[in-house]
């Protein structure tokens, strides 16, 4: 089959497009026909080393499609289905093999493709919005990169769960997509800090903060006292050292830095979160943007526009 491998760890260019083993699903794992993937900055840390990994590999965290093959002692999925998953590697290839029970059903209606762009990223934002900062009616909320693919779903979800979202962007096109999206306010990052405490008073519930290093400092002091600044990325560099009095400072802040897993702990809370983020989309209380499409091959253009920062919503490999 054809899959991208890194053989290497290092820049776009190190994502080869080649010949590759096809997988066989061992007892308690599925073999899925891939028809996408999605592209994440997890993606771009492990190319670049940043989060090792045993080399060879082949990346991707996220992806949707047809199971061709289940393993013995796999029960609940068929040959046939239309399935979606997140947080396991190998989706940038024509075939995966994912265990059943990080296997989830495809509702009737929805698209591969939209599955693949939804997953990785819905699945995040719901672990922010309602189990590390469980946002509420009358929050004030601050969303860095707010027209990026956690962003767009950040800003949405949180006001379903009734909170004012303020929203930071780059470039007048992307404001329009955190407007178009619920949005209450965008800024640009320069002084957005003053900004949000003109607009807020005392300052903001939570800052959802995936910039990382450019944002930080602006973000802490973007907190109303005991604020929680929640760092869930890193996407404009890692944040150096931090004093803890800085946060007795701010007034008694709290800092968290999150990520999917521990988050996605058992069968039941994957289900809840996919059950949530698949019933928005359905209802159409959910919109998820699918700004690119690349054919598999172009998978180190994907990732040089995603770092670049010339894309909106979310990025897809299609094989």
């Amino acid at each position: 089959m054809r899959a991208i491998v890194v053989s290497a760890t290092g820049g776009p260019e190190v994502l080869t497009y080649t010949d590759h083993p096809e997988p066989e699903p061992n007892p308690g794992e599925v073999l899925i026909d891939v028809t996408a993937a999605g592209v994440n900055f997890i993606d771009v840390y492990h190319r670049m080393g940043r989060y090792p990994l045993s080399l060879p590999f082949v990346p991707g965290n996220e992806g949707a499609g047809t199971v061709a093959a289940v393993g013995e002692d796999v029960r609940g999925v068929s040959v046939g289905d239309t399935v979606a998953w997140a947080n396991v590697m190998g989706s940038y290839a024509a075939k995966a093999v994912v265990p059943a029970t990080q296997v989830l059903s495809v509702p009737e209606g929805m698209t591969a493709e939209l599955a693949a762009a939804v997953t990785l990223q819905g699945l995040t934002a719901h672990y922010l919005t309602h189990s590390t900062y469980q946002v509420k009616p009358g929050d004030n909320v601050l969303v860095h990169a707010a027209a990026g693919g956690v962003g767009l779903l950040l800003v949405q979800i949180a006001k379903l769960r009734g909170a004012r979202v303020i929203g930071t962007v780059s470039t007048e096109e992307k404001e329009e997509l955190a407007l178009r999206a619920g949005a209450d306010d965008v800024l640009r990052y320069d002084g957005f800090a003053d900004a949000v405490r003109d607009l807020t008073g005392s300052g903001v519930h939570v800052v959802y903060d995936g910039v990382g290093a450019p944002t930080f400092d602006g973000s802490l002091a973007s907190l109303r006292p005991r604020g929680m600044m929640v760092l869930y990325g890193q996407a404009g560099g890692p944040v150096p050292p931090v004093d803890p009095q800085t946060l007795a400072k701010g007034g008694s802040l709290f800092l968290t830095r999150p990520s999917l897993a521990p988050y996605l702990a058992t069968r039941d809370e994957l289900a809840w979160r996919a059950a949530d983020i698949f019933g928005w989309v359905a209802s159409g209380e959910l919109r998820v943007h699918i700004s690119r499409r690349y054919p598999l091959a172009e998978a180190a253009q994907a990732h040089r526009d995603l770092e670049a920062r010339r894309t909106t919503g979310k990025l897809l490999l299609l094989t």
